[in-house]
């Protein structure tokens, strides 16, 4: 790794090799405001075409003792979540699973004088087909908000950053289209419990969960995954679904005895079975049906010249 980027890079080094992961290249970057970074690929030890993109500030103090404890934790769900066919791939409570990507991290200051911190990035509908259906989204961080992150950087924002997109799409307030410009995503502290000190996204029961979990595992193992076993246990979904990663293990333990899914690894993984792939027709008009909902029907109105203004 570069001596001229990010301060005390040998600390980054050490996390993520004790987490099985290499950081196999590093290069100067600027961010979207032009102030440098520090862009560097991590890679699964065990299998190097697995990467992804780490973007920090030039400036920012990985050995700082505050950012310890998040920062192996970061590279250890890491480490697991790029053992996924593609650790991009996250599905939403509505049924639409997504590729994340082009996250230009990290925060930047707001342009438009709003005292709000901004990070823009892509999700596009990842179907196995078509992928023209995306949104470009610019996820704004209220000042409030950021005083409880314990940096504006990737690692300690990336999971609830995503899981606000989803958030957003399963509201209906995002809309998949083919071009258009960056749409809003707030970030708010809706999101967090001051007092228990935790986001807060969905409540969610064991059906839902279930419901989430079967879904998730027909699209990223059968669909995209070809077969492959996915993480079931992520905190990232966890967090999604306010629960934790054990209770997903026991949801998805339910799956399994349905012969929905085949469990592995202590039931953290799940793989699609022939009965689940039988069941192709409801998720194609459940992601029919997901379109449908975040497609905002004043522009249909407008188009046909339905308008009061």
């Amino acid at each position: 790794m570069s001596t001229a980027v990010t301060a005390h890079a040998e600390q980054l080094e050490a996390a993520a090799k004790a987490a099985g992961l290499t950081l196999t290249a590093a290069e100067a970057g600027t961010d979207f405001a032009g102030v440098p970074t520090t862009r560097t690929t991590v890679a699964l030890a065990a299998d190097l075409s697995k990467t992804h993109l780490l973007e920090l500030s030039e400036g920012f103090d990985s050995s700082d003792p505050k950012f310890a404890d998040e920062i192996k934790t970061f590279f250890g769900e890491l480490a697991l979540r790029l053992r996924n066919p593609d650790p991009n791939f996250y599905l939403t409570l509505l049924g639409l699973p997504l590729s994340f990507g082009q996250f230009a991290w990290p925060f930047h200051g707001s342009t438009s004088g709003a005292d709000t911190y901004i990070v823009h990035g892509e999700v596009h509908l990842a179907t196995g087909e078509d992928a023209a259906l995306h949104a470009k989204v610019s996820a704004a961080l209220t000042q409030t908000f950021a005083e409880v992150v314990s940096a504006l950087e990737q690692p300690f924002a990336e999971g609830f950053i995503f899981n606000a997109v989803r958030k957003t799409l399963d509201q209906g307030q995002l809309e998949l289209v083919k071009s258009g410009n960056r749409q809003p995503v707030p970030v708010t502290t809706r999101y967090y419990s001051l007092k228990r000190k935790e986001f807060i996204f969905n409540d969610t029961d064991e059906a839902a969960r279930k419901k989430y979990l079967q879904g998730k595992v027909y699209w990223l193992s059968g669909v995209l995954g070809a077969g492959m076993p996915v993480w079931v246990a992520d905190p990232r979904d966890a967090q999604y679904l306010n629960t934790t990663a054990e209770e997903l293990k026991k949801n998805v333990a339910a799956l399994a005895s349905e012969g929905l899914i085949e469990l592995s690894e202590g039931g953290a993984w799940a793989a699609v079975t022939d009965k689940l792939r039988g069941l192709s027709g409801q998720y194609e008009t459940e992601v029919q049906e997901a379109l449908t909902f975040i497609k905002p029907s004043f522009n249909e109105d407008m188009r046909g010249g339905h308008t009061n203004m």
